[in-house]
């Protein structure tokens, strides 16, 4: 089954979300190793970013509350139980 959002197809959840923010998330949660440089050049595209759109953070907030309220079973967990532990049998006679 294929996701499309407007025309853009959605193969991954990474996909969903730069769909979704319209903008990759590196953007804003940057990338491993990335030299100084270039966290400074992504902060300052990020304040563009916003400074075009101040109400952007406000509409994440409340398209994820509503994703959240639509579904709430993405926040079920499951505890996982630990099996038993085992103790090796005692030698030896019992009185």
């Amino acid at each position: 089954m294929r996701a499309y959002i407007g025309r853009q197809q959605a193969v991954s959840s990474q996909d969903f979300a730069e769909l979704a923010l319209g903008t990759p998330p590196e953007l804003w949660l940057g990338v491993e190793g990335e030299t100084d440089e270039e966290r400074a050049a992504r902060e300052d595209a990020a304040r563009d970013i916003l400074a075009d759109n101040p109400g952007l953070p406000d509409d994440l907030v409340r398209i994820a509350a509503q994703v959240i309220e639509d579904n709430p079973d993405l926040f079920d967990v499951v505890p996982f139980t630990r099996p038993a532990r085992r103790h090796p049998a005692r030698k030896g006679v019992a009185a």
